[in-house]
C-alpha cells in the first residue's frame, strides 16, 4: 500500500509540473486584467479599466460601471454595469475620447444611462485581455466580448422574450445615429472627447448584426422615436429589437474609425469579416500569447507568475495604434493636430513624464519594431502638430512637465533602432529644447530662465520649478547623447553637455537635498522638504532628488560622499511619511499611497522615486539595491484588483516590476546600460527580436535568498553593478547565485559602479 501511494504520489508530483509547464507557455492564462480597477479618486490601487483588446490595439472595449464622461468607467467595487463601452483613455485623470457604448436589455425599453444598468457579479464575469463575459441579472442576459485591433465581436445570450434589444449610446456633446434595417446594420459618430482633438473630430462607428430587426427606436437625450430611423443632435442612440428564444445567441460585430463610415466599414471586414466569435477568440488568444510570450517565467509563485503576466500585459496596451489601413493596403491616420487625413503611423496614450522611465526601454529590449513605428509616429506628430508631445491624448495635452521626449526618442537610437528619420526626430528635440510651446507642457516652460540661469527660479511664478530643471538637465543630456551619435557640429554638442549639469544648481546643502531656488541665486528660506508639489511635480525633495539620471556620481559628490549618499537612501524609508499638502490644499491621492505603505517618505506609487532603489550601485551598497527591490516586488505588487500602490499609468508602474522581476532596471535611459537588482524567479528566458535568447537563471532563489552572492555572464564571473544592452542582444546566460545573506564585497570597488556622466570622461 505505501508502495502505490509513492507511486501516485510520484504521478501527481509528475502531472502538478507537467501543468506548470503547460501554464508557462499560455501566458494570457495568468493575466488579470481587472488588476488595479479598485480604485478611487482618492485612493489609487491603480487606476486601472479591464481592457479587451490586441496589444496596442487602436480601440479598447470595457465594461461601464460609470456614468457618462466618468473617467472612473470601471470600478471593480461597482454594482451596475450600465453598457459595454469603446474606449481610448489612458488614465480617468485624462479621461475618455471617441467613445461609445452598447448595452442588451429586455422587456421595457430602458436607454438612459440610471435606468438600463444591470446588477452583475465578479463571480459571474469572466475577465481575460481577449475575452469578456459577465450574466446581466437583471436581463437574464450574458454578454461575452472579443476584439481586434479596430474592432470587437459581441455574442449576447438573451432569455425567451418578446422584446429582446440592444441599445446603442453615441454619448453626449455632439452625435449621429442612422438605423439601416435592410442590412441589419447601425452607422453613426460620436464626437465626445477631453481635448486634444481638432474641431472636426469624430470617432465613425458601425455594427452589423446576425439577426433581422423587428423593432427600430432612434432617441435623443430622453426622447425615444419610434421608426425614426436617422438622427443627430446632442446626444443621440438607438435601439433595436428581436423576438428571441430561451438561450439564442445574437452576435454584433463593431467597428471604428477616425477617418470616415467608408474606413470604419473597411475595419469592421478586414479584421473580423465571416469569422465567428470563437475564431476571433483563439486569434485573439494567440496574439496575446505570441506577444507575452516573449518573456517566460518559471520557478515562481502562482502569484509571482500572476503578477508579473498581469503587469506585462498592461505595457503592451498603450500608446495606441492611431492608424488605419486603407483600401489600397495603405497606412493612413487621421491627425488630432490639424484634423487632416494623412499617410503613416501614429500612436497616442501616453505620458512621457511617466513612461520615458521603463516602459519606452521595456519596448526597446523586447518589441523594438513596434517602437519603430511609434519612432514614426512621433514624427507625424513633429511635422503636423509643430512640436513633439509630452502627453498623446491623442493630441497635445496640457499635463505635467519636462521635454521627456527627448529621452524616448535618443533612447530609442541608442539602443540600435534605426530606419526611421533621425534627423528630423532631433530636430525635433532642439525645437522642443529651445522653445516654449502651445501650452504649458509642450516644450519648454521657463526656457529663457533656464538656458540663462540654469535653472527655472522659484519666484517668477513658474510652478514645479525645480521639477522642470531637473527633468530639462536630463533631457538636455540624452539630447547630448543623440548629438554625439548623429555627429552634430560640436559647439552644439558641448551646449547640451553644459546645460546638463544644470541639476547642481538646485542642490541645496542646508537641507542636504534639491529645492526651487530664486532668480537672485538664492535659496528660499525655510524650505520644507516635505512640501508636496510647489517646486516639484506631484512630490517633495525626498523623492525628485535623485532624478539626476545621468550622473549619479556627480550627485554623491554634491551628497559629501557615498557614504553620505547611501546614508541619505537609507533615510527615504526610514524617515517618517510626513508631508505638507498646502500647495494642493489637500491630501491629494499620491500623498496618500506614499502614506499608508508603510515605507516612510518612499513613494512607489508615484513615478519620480522609482528608479532610487537602484542608486545604491552607484556608492558601493549593491545589496540594499537587491533587499529593497524585492521588497518592493514583493509588498506593493498583487494580481488583485488593489494590486497596484497607485497610478499604473500606461505601463510605466508595470514596467518597473518586469524589469525588476528580471533582476535589472533602466536606471538611465539614452545609456546602454542595466543596473542589476535582484531576480524574482529561478529561470526567465527572453526571445529577442533578432532571434537570441537570453536566459536569467538563479536556481537557489526563494523568498529568503534574496541577495546576489556571485554573478556569471555566460560562465564568465561578472563583477559590475550591471549589464550592456548590446551584450544582452548577442544572448546568452546570466546566472545569478542567490544567498540569505548579502555579499558585502561585490560591487563595492567604483569599477563596478554603472555609467555617472562625472566618471565616464
Amino acid at each position: 500500500m505505501k508502495i502505490k501511494s509513492l507511486i501516485f504520489l510520484g504521478i501527481l508530483q509528475c502531472c502538478i509540473f507537467v501543468n506548470a509547464q503547460v501554464k508557462t507557455l499560455d501566458p494570457v492564462e495568468y493575466v488579470n486584467p481587472l488588476m488595479g480597477t479598485q480604485s478611487l479618486h482618492s485612493l489609487s490601487n491603480g487606476n486601472t479599466y479591464p481592457a479587451i483588446c490586441r496589444p496596442w490595439g487602436m480601440n479598447f472595449w470595457t465594461p461601464q460601471t460609470g456614468k457618462m464622461g466618468d473617467g472612473w468607467a470601471y470600478v471593480y467595487t461597482a454594482e451596475k454595469i450600465r453598457g459595454f463601452k469603446q474606449t481610448h483613455q489612458p488614465s480617468p485623470w485624462m479621461n475618455d475620447y471617441g467613445q461609445f457604448s452598447i448595452m442588451p436589455v429586455t422587456g421595457k425599453l430602458s436607454f438612459a444611462e440610471d435606468e438600463r444598468g444591470s446588477w452583475f457579479s465578479h463571480k459571474a464575469e469572466v475577465t481575460k485581455p481577449y475575452y469578456y463575459s459577465v450574466y446581466l441579472a437583471d436581463y437574464d442576459v450574458t454578454t461575452e466580448i472579443t476584439a481586434t485591433e479596430r474592432a470587437a465581436h459581441f455574442q449576447i445570450t438573451f432569455p425567451e422574450n418578446e422584446q429582446s434589444s440592444i441599445v446603442i449610446d453615441a454619448f453626449d456633446k455632439g452625435s449621429y445615429i442612422k438605423i439601416i434595417p435592410s442590412e441589419n446594420k447601425i452607422i453613426g459618430y460620436t464626437t465626445r472627447n477631453s481635448g486634444g482633438v481638432s474641431e472636426n473630430f469624430k470617432n465613425y462607428f458601425v455594427l452589423e448584426f446576425d439577426k433581422p430587426f423587428s423593432t427600430n427606436y432612434t432617441w435623443h437625450d430622453k426622447v425615444l422615436e419610434k421608426d425614426k430611423l436617422e438622427l443627430k443632435d446632442n446626444h443621440v442612440g438607438a435601439i433595436v429589437g428581436f423576438k428571441t428564444k430561451k438561450g439564442e445567441k445574437v452576435n454584433v460585430k463593431v467597428a471604428s474609425s477616425f477617418i470616415s463610415i467608408e474606413q470604419a466599414e473597411l475595419n469592421l471586414k478586414n479584421e473580423l469579416g465571416k469569422a465567428t466569435f470563437d475564431e476571433t477568440v483563439a486569434e485573439s488568444k494567440q496574439e496575446w500569447n505570441k506577444i507575452l510570450g516573449k518573456l517566460t517565467v518559471e520557478g515562481g509563485s502562482e502569484e509571482q507568475l500572476k503578477t508579473f503576466y498581469s503587469c506585462l500585459y498592461r505595457t503592451v496596451c498603450f500608446p495606441q495604434k492611431q492608424y488605419e489601413i486603407d483600401a489600397d493596403g495603405k497606412i493612413m491616420h487621421y491627425s488630432p493636430y490639424n484634423g487632416k487625413v494623412l499617410p503613416g503611423y501614429m500612436y497616442a496614450g501616453t505620458g512621457f513624464w511617466d513612461t520615458f522611465r521603463a516602459l519606452y526601454p521595456l519596448l526597446n529590449l523586447m518589441y523594438p519594431s513596434i517602437n519603430k513605428e511609434m519612432q514614426e509616429g512621433l514624427i507625424n506628430d513633429y511635422k503636423e502638430g509643430g512640436f513633439l508631445p509630452e502627453w498623446s491624448s491623442p493630441g497635445f495635452r496640457n499635463v505635467m512637465v519636462g521635454n521627456n521626449s527627448a529621452s524616448v526618442v535618443s533612447d530609442a537610437y541608442i539602443k540600435g533602432l534605426r530606419g526611421y528619420d533621425i534627423n528630423k526626430l532631433y530636430e525635433a528635440l532642439l525645437h522642443g529644447a529651445n522653445n516654449e510651446g502651445p501650452m504649458d507642457a509642450v516644450g519648454r516652460r521657463g526656457v529663457e530662465y533656464y538656458n540663462t540661469l540654469g535653472y527655472v527660479p522659484y519666484d517668477v511664478k513658474i510652478n514645479e520649478n525645480a521639477a522642470r530643471t531637473l527633468e530639462y538637465a536630463y533631457d538636455d543630456f540624452t539630447i547630448w547623447k543623440l548629438a554625439k551619435a548623429l555627429n552634430r557640429p560640436k559647439k552644439e554638442i558641448s551646449l547640451f553637455e553644459k546645460r546638463m549639469m544644470n541639476y547642481k544648481n538646485l542642490y541645496n546643502p542646508e537641507i542636504g537635498l534639491m529645492s526651487g531656488r530664486n532668480k537672485d541665486g538664492s535659496f528660499p528660506k525655510n524650505f520644507n522638504p516635505f512640501k508636496w508639489g510647489d517646486a516639484f511635480t506631484e512630490g517633495n525633495a525626498w523623492h525628485y532628488s535623485w532624478s539626476v539620471f545621468h550622473d549619479v556620481n556627480g550627485l554623491i559628490d554634491l551628497m559629501g560622499g557615498e557614504k553620505k549618499f547611501t546614508a541619505k537612501l537609507d533615510a527615504v524609508f526610514t524617515t517618517p511619511p510626513v508631508f505638507d499638502d498646502s500647495y494642493y490644499g489637500a491630501v491629494i491621492h499620491e500623498i496618500r499611497e506614499m502614506q499608508i505603505m508603510n515605507m516612510g517618505q518612499y513613494a512607489h506609487g508615484n513615478q519620480p522615486i522609482q528608479h532610487m532603489i537602484y542608486l545604491y550601485n552607484y556608492a558601493g551598497e549593491p545589496w540594499k539595491t537587491q533587499y529593497w527591490s524585492r521588497e518592493v516586488m514583493d509588498r506593493l505588487y498583487k494580481p488583485t484588483p488593489d494590486g497596484y500602490c497607485g497610478d499604473e499609468d500606461n505601463g510605466q508602474t508595470s514596467a518597473w516590476y518586469v524589469f525588476s522581476a528580471m533582476g535589472f532596471y533602466p536606471v538611465c535611459p539614452g545609456t546602454d546600460e542595466y543596473v542589476l537588482g535582484a531576480p524574482l524567479f529561478k529561470k526567465v528566458t527572453l526571445q529577442l527580436e533578432n532571434g537570441k535568447q537570453l536566459i536569467i537563471n538563479a536556481p537557489n532563489n526563494s523568498e529568503t535568498n534574496k541577495y546576489v552572492q556571485d554573478l556569471k555572464w555566460n560562465n564568465a564571473t561578472h563583477t559590475k553593478n550591471y549589464i550592456n544592452h548590446f551584450d544582452v542582444l548577442k544572448g546568452g546566460e546570466l546566472n545569478f547565485d542567490m544567498n540569505s545573506k548579502p555579499n558585502l564585497q561585490r560591487g563595492t570597488s567604483a569599477s563596478a559602479y554603472p555609467y555617472s556622466y562625472s566618471t565616464s570622461k
